[in-house]
């Protein structure tokens, strides 16, 4: 309710008068209706089959076997057989890098970082080129089912924005970072520390986007000079934003921290006697972090993005996701396109489970593998909850979901429980699959 006040003067006198406006806030009910499968925590799969998500204003409702009586009257989008699922988040993935996709892939890190990765990346100073190349990346996500992600851009601020933009424009949610490099791009991309810095406050006054937000991305300790980390700290505390980059991915740039921060004992140290190690900090890989690097990340809060595809590709290791969850670290996974050559992030989850399984034949058996479930979770859950979502199809939530008709599967040789369908969806998928994606509450796709 309004009240508008005022004065008038009729015939000599004033008038004094209130009037009051009878606001009506018209509030949008909308239940799907479907075989329900989500992951409320790490290995537990729960499946309604022929169950209703109700949604009122596309925030989750209620989850119900039955539909209350009270809702009988209300608009139902009934997917008949097929499945509703949680949607996927990617946690860490290079935008400037879709162009190379699948290439480089028989070369180590540092060698695949200068003979590719620096020179694709550079050709994203041409706007045009990066919005071609940002409006197709952003349409195969959402239309792969993935609704919220955690990117690096390039250097360029720029195309920074288009991509932000695009990815807005598409229905994907998330964070985006112009990345910081002052050092280790030889002429083909690298700033100044000067231009660093202002370009990055010049980014961060740009960015007005209702779902991306920024997120502040120093490439990795050997890309960044002492005096740009440290203004990348400072700038992190003030502004109060989360902080990307890469953490022990392979051994060879292990070895070249250590040369460039002879004072520190690991490589963390680098992040964190700059400000850049604090709650909420995503570190892809940490393929080789030992137990004090592991213990630190547990302490300060720091999220584990576990790249398995990335990590085979160039010959990184194998990360010990479960000796990591046991010890009660954050995980969540990305594609880390184009180290991973996987966007879909159902094939990144089935990459988790092979990579877990080859974890646990290198340490004798001793450590169980990755499962379908918990592999699913990493890949939904976890990743939803860093932008503050509960746990599985969480009542309060804004929805993010996909649909998945798995009527052209082979036939089995019998009836298939929601669960068994559930597991050959994330093994067979394919994009023709998706019928629906739903991000942050919106239907974006079907």
């Amino acid at each position: 309710m309004r009240v508008r006040s005022g004065a008038q003067a009729v015939r000599g006198r004033t008038l004094f008068y209130f009037v009051i406006f009878s606001e009506r806030v018209i509030h949008v009910l909308e239940i799907l209706k479907g075989n329900i499968v989500y992951a409320p925590a790490l290995g537990t799969l729960s499946t309604v089959e022929k169950g209703y998500l109700a949604l009122r204003d596309g925030t989750i409702e209620g989850l119900y076997q039955d539909l209350p009586a009270f809702y009988k009257n209300e608009p139902v989008t009934d997917y008949g057989d097929k499945l509703i699922m949680q949607s996927f988040a990617d946690m860490h993935l290079h935008a400037p890098q879709y162009p190379m996709l699948g290439m480089g892939m028989d070369l180590p890190l540092m060698e695949w970082l200068s003979t590719y990765t620096f020179k694709t990346e550079a050709r994203f100073k041409d706007t045009d080129y990066a919005r071609r190349v940002y409006r197709k990346l952003a349409k195969d996500l959402i239309t792969n089912g993935t609704t919220r992600v955690a990117m690096f851009s390039s250097l360029h601020t720029e195309a920074t924005w288009i991509l932000m933009e695009e990815l807005e424009k598409a229905g994907v949610t998330g964070y985006v970072g112009k990345v910081n490099m002052d050092r280790g791009g030889d002429t083909v991309l690298q700033e100044t520390t000067v231009e660093s810095i202002r370009e990055t406050l010049r980014w961060l006054e740009g960015c007005h986007f209702e779902h991306i937000k920024p997120i502040l991305t120093p490439r990795f300790t050997p890309s960044c000079t002492d005096e740009l980390m440290a203004a990348l700290g400072k700038m992190a505390a003030e502004k109060q934003l989360y902080v990307q980059s890469h953490l022990s991915e392979n051994t060879g740039e292990i070895a070249l921290v250590k040369e460039l921060h002879p004072d520190c004992q690991r490589y963390y140290e680098t992040y964190a006697k700059y400000g850049l190690w604090k709650d909420h900090t995503l570190m892809a890989h940490c393929v080789h972090s030992d137990a004090r690097e592991r213990k630190a990340m547990r302490e300060a809060g720091v999220v584990v993005v576990h790249c398995a595809d990335s990590n085979v590709n160039i010959c990184s290791g194998v990360c010990p996701v479960r000796q990591m969850l046991r010890e009660g670290i954050w995980v969540t996974l990305g594609s880390d396109i184009a180290g991973g050559a996987l966007l879909p992030m159902y094939q990144v989850i089935t990459a988790s489970i092979r990579a877990s399984k080859t974890r646990r034949m290198m340490d004798d058996w001793q450590m169980d593998f990755i499962t379908v479930a918990e592999a699913y979770y990493l890949g939904t859950t976890s990743g939803h909850k860093y932008f503050g979502a509960g746990d599985g199809f969480a009542v309060g939530d804004k929805l993010h979901a996909v649909v998945i008709d798995d009527s052209d599967f082979t036939e089995s040789t019998r009836p298939l429980t929601v669960a068994e369908r559930f597991e050959r969806a994330i093994y067979m998928t394919q994009r023709h699959n998706i019928v629906a994606v739903y991000s942050d509450g919106r239907k974006v796709v079907g």
